[in-house]
Order: C-alpha cells, then sequence, then structure tokens
C-alpha cells in the first residue's frame, strides 16, 4: 500500500506515520499492493483530526475522525474503515453470488440491514438563482443542502451547510 500523508497546522512525524501504517496494515487484506491511501492530519484548536480517502476501483472509501488525541484519532479512524470496508467487500460478494439476477429470483420476505432504501421521492421545480439566494432559500427552508439552476450558466447546482457553519457549492464539471 503507497500512503501519502499531509499536515495541516501539525509536522506529521515519523511516529504518526508508523502508527497509522501499524494501524492500516490490520487492513492490507482487503486491498491490492498498489492501493493509494491519502491520509491528511490537521490540528484545529484542540482538535486533532484524521482524514483518510481510500480510492478503490468502482468506489471510494473514506472517513474522518477528531478527538483530543491524534493517536486516538487514528485507533477510531481504522475502526470505521475497517467498517466500511466489510460494508463494502458484503455488496460485492453478494451481487457476485446473485450474478446480477432480477429481483423476482430474490426472496422479498427477507430484509438486509445494508440494504439501501429510498422510502421518499420529492420532486420540485428547480428555480434559476444565484447561489447566495440559494443558499437564502435553504436557510428559510431550514435544511442542509438546497438543489437549484444556476441563472447564469443554466447548470443545476447544490449548495450545503458546512459542519463550520460556512457554506459549499456544488458544481457540474464540464
Amino acid at each position: 500500500m503507497n500512503y501519502t500523508f499531509t499536515g495541516k497546522n501539525i509536522e506529521v512525524t515519523e511516529a504518526l506515520k508508523r502508527m497509522v501504517k501499524e494501524k492500516f496494515g490490520k487492513l492490507e487484506k482487503y486491498f491490492l499492493e498498489d492501493t493509494e491511501i491519502h491520509v491528511t492530519l490537521s490540528v484545529v484548536k484542540t482538535d486533532q483530526k484524521i482524514e483518510v480517502t481510500i480510492p478503490l476501483r468502482n468506489t471510494m472509501i473514506r472517513a474522518e475522525q477528531s478527538s483530543e488525541d491524534m493517536y486516538a484519532s487514528i485507533d477510531l479512524i481504522q475502526e470505521t474503515i475497517e467498517r466500511q470496508l466489510k460494508k463494502y467487500k458484503n455488496k460485492l460478494i453478494d451481487k457476485k453470488q446473485t450474478g446480477g439476477l432480477a429481483e423476482e429470483f430474490v426472496n422479498s420476505n427477507e430484509s438486509d440491514e445494508n440494504e439501501i432504501k429510498i422510502i421518499k421521492t420529492k420532486k420540485f421545480a428547480v428555480k434559476p438563482m444565484d447561489a447566495e439566494e440559494a443558499c437564502l432559500q435553504m436557510e428559510l427552508l431550514g435544511h442542509d443542502f438546497f438543489v437549484f439552476r444556476d441563472a447564469y450558466t443554466d447548470e443545476v447546482n447544490v449548495v450545503y451547510k458546512r459542519k463550520d457553519g460556512n457554506y459549499g457549492l456544488i458544481e457540474p464539471e464540464c
């Protein structure tokens, strides 16, 4: 596995690198030898935060954890990544075993705890507006995100509220 370490407001020491490699070494059975693991360590006030991104062939595994101790954050993130990998592996196995069979061949009485169910579908008009107006609409509705059509580019965009209270914008790539 190939590791890429980045530090924000923290020097990434050899001890931290060794700890991350040791923890993720336990997960080697899930990866190919050339798998990239991107690790970002950061410090904001008293929070010691670690973010891990692992791009795989058909998906991306990503997690972040923070605590008052970087080593505790590393322990927590290893557990989170392992849980995500097991879930992903089980989905691949299930898909392979069913061979992509139609739903009628699967027992519909059995419910899978990992099954994704859409319980509500909502349709609404996507109005043209600018990002600032979309943020205002989102706040008025009390939502964490808002879909809108950019009045200038005519593209569908999404604004969202970040954990730090700021706003983010997702634009389509052309």
